[in-house]
Parts: C-alpha cells; structure tokens; sequence
C-alpha cells in the first residue's frame, strides 16, 4: 500500500483512465493490440519505419547497458529512460536538419535520433563531453541537456522567436516531463510563445510520475494538452508508446509553426518502466501491478510488430539488429573507457566568449594532477 500527502496511491484509478489505452482524445496510429488506423499512418517509407525501429533498439540496448554500468561504479547517476524510447525517437526524428532541439536529461533517445554518436552520448554519462561540439557556433542546433527542471523551455522560445525575426525557416522542439509543468519556467515559456507567435513545440512526455510524485497530484487538469488553451494555442494528446503517432504529431507542429501558425504543445502519454535515476527505488511508491500493466503495452514492441505486420519484417532481420545494438554499445564503452580523461583546461572552456581575470584565478587554483599535486 503506498500513500502520497495522506492519499492513497494504489490502485489508482488514473492507471487505467488515463494510460492513454481507451481515451478517446489521445491520437494514435498504431493501437496496443497491434491495430492500425490506416487514415493517419504518416507517408514513410520501409527503410524510415526501420530506421524508427533500429534507434529505439538502439536506445533501449544503451539503457540497460547504461544502468549495469552505474551500478559497477564506472558512469555517475543515471536517468533511465525504458519506456520512453517511442516518443523520443518520433520526434527528433521529425525534426529536420536545421530544426533546434532541447533535450532533457532522459533523452538519450532524442540525441542518438538526432544524429549524436553514442560515444559523445556515454562521454557525458563518463564525466567528459557534452553532447554537442561547440566550435563552430553556428551549426549548433541540438543543446546539451538541462538538469535543472524546465529551464530548457525558454531558451527553446528565445530561439524560436530569434529564428522568426531573421526569417529563417526553421523552428525550435524542447523536450520535458510532466514535472516540468509545476514550474514557473515552463508558464513563462508558454506565456512568450503564445504571445509572441513562436515558432516553438512544446513536446511533454508525460511519463506518470515526477520521481515520486503521481500526475495527478502534480496537477488538477484533466490533460496536461488543455493547458495550452491558457496561452492562447493548440495543444494535443498523443499516444506516446506510439512513434508513428509520436513522429506525425511533431511533424504536423514544427509544419505549422515554420508556416507562422505559432506554438504547439503535445502531451505524449507514456510511461517510466524504471527508475526515475539510478539513485531512486520506484517500489517504495509504486505499484507493480501499474509497471506490468504498461509494460505490455512496450513501444519498442509495438514498433516491432508494426514492421512484421506491414513491412514483412523477419526474425533474421531482428536478429542482425539486436546483435548490431549489443556490439555498437559494447564498442561505444570500450572506446570511452580507453580515453585518458578530460585536460584540466577544458573545464574552464565556453563558460565565457573571453576569459575573465576571475575565471584564470579560479583555473590557478585547480591542480592539473590531484595525484601528484596534493
């Protein structure tokens, strides 16, 4: 039996009303039980619909790798994102080239659908890198991941409208959680969007719970979509364990946002089959029962099954992926834990366009090696 503030959390009835398998306002393609909706199947070819399936393998296959690697002590705290792998790929996968994105700090999918190599992914979880090579500014378009809540969302906006004054044709994607909505920065974002026409999508993956936290004690909407009805735009409810659905939805936004309609927020209903990090144990206030429920209902599955059905997908093929996955992680890790480790100057790097008197004396005040110098 688990409790939140004095309320009972098991047996929630949100489990079954709002997991986005029956409601009636969540947009799909693909249903759980392997139904299609051929009217909204996006125009994709077999090799994109590969391509979606092979990126959420991959992600997935980095995720468990990622955890086993937190717990024998050789990455730092990590934020799970099993479960998530649809949504995250649909939608950096609608993102075109010149398109910004803002990720949070679960989205390992989105950086590997937007291109990353997985070695730049895992040197972030090592202690080094960044995710993004900042040489050259101005082909900057995917940022690194923000671990403070919601303050990613209005830099997408400021982005977004700086990209509208100089009339270029693109537009901006931040990526958050449903926790992200308690926050002040993501009203403020909102707000600017809305006002000022932002070419912005705003793309929630409501995974349930903001760590411990329940949905429906984060907000009293009914949707986390209807908010946007108080910032004066659109917002949609799609199925997130769908990345067909996922990638159409995105797509549909970013199109209308380039063509001046402004704004967009889409709730992807999903769920975290995880931890909410490598720090956190879900079964103190989670039912296992909810984690089952929602694990039949497994985007990487439901894609796989898509392919068989509609594209001849044959066991020989997902065969070869798995073990192309297992080995390119397997290299990714090798080649990161070969590295001799990051120069005590690249701290101080890209923290100001010109170093300040202030930052040479902090650098003055770091030993290049603990070892030697302590």
């Amino acid at each position: 039996m688990f409790y939140y503030d004095g309320v009972r959390l098991t047996d929630r009835q949100s489990v079954i009303d709002d997991m986005a398998i029956q409601a009636p306002d969540v947009n799909r393609v693909v249903s759980p039980d392997g139904t299609v909706d051929e009217r909204a199947v996006p125009n994709l070819s077999r090799t994109e619909v590969e391509e979606l399936y092979r990126l959420q393998v991959l992600a997935r296959t980095f995720d468990e790798k990622a955890v086993r690697l937190h717990r024998q002590g050789r990455i730092g705290t990590y934020a799970p994102l099993a479960g998530q792998e649809a949504a995250q790929v649909g939608a950096a996968y609608a993102l075109e080239a010149g398109d910004y994105c803002f990720p949070t700090y679960r989205d390992h999918g989105i950086y590997l659908a937007r291109g990353l190599d997985l070695e730049d992914v895992l040197l972030h979880l090592h202690g080094e890198g960044n995710y993004v090579d900042r040489e050259d500014p101005a082909t900057l378009r995917t940022f690194p991941p923000t671990i403070p809540i919601a303050t990613q969302l209005p830099h997408a906006v400021g982005v977004g409208m700086a990209s509208d004054y100089r009339g270029d044709d693109c537009a901006s994607l931040v990526s958050f959680g449903d926790g992200a909505t308690s926050e002040g920065d993501f009203h403020e974002g909102m707000n600017f969007a809305g006002v000022f026409d932002a070419p912005t999508v705003f793309f929630c993956q409501n995974n349930h719970w903001a760590i411990s936290v329940p949905r429906e004690r984060q907000t009293a909407s009914a949707t986390i979509a209807q908010k946007a009805d108080a910032y004066g735009f659109e917002g949609v409810r799609v199925d997130g364990n769908d990345v067909l659905a996922v990638y159409a939805a995105v797509r549909d936004a970013l199109d209308a946002a380039k063509a001046g309609e402004g704004p967009r927020l889409i709730e992807a209903v999903t769920y975290r089959q995880g931890a909410h990090t490598t720090t956190d144990d879900p079964s103190k206030y989670r039912d296992d029962a909810e984690v089952e429920a929602w694990r039949e209902r497994d985007p990487v599955e439901r894609t796989r099954e898509y392919l068989e059905d509609a594209h001849d997908w044959t066991d020989d093929e997902e065969n070869e992926l798995r073990e192309w996955a297992e080995q390119r992680v397997a290299e990714a890790v090798v080649g990161v834990e070969e590295r001799t480790g990051m120069d005590v100057d690249d701290i101080f790097e890209h923290v100001y366009a010109e170093a300040t008197p202030r930052l040479g004396r902090q650098r003055g005040r770091v030993v290049d090696d603990p070892e030697v110098d302590r």
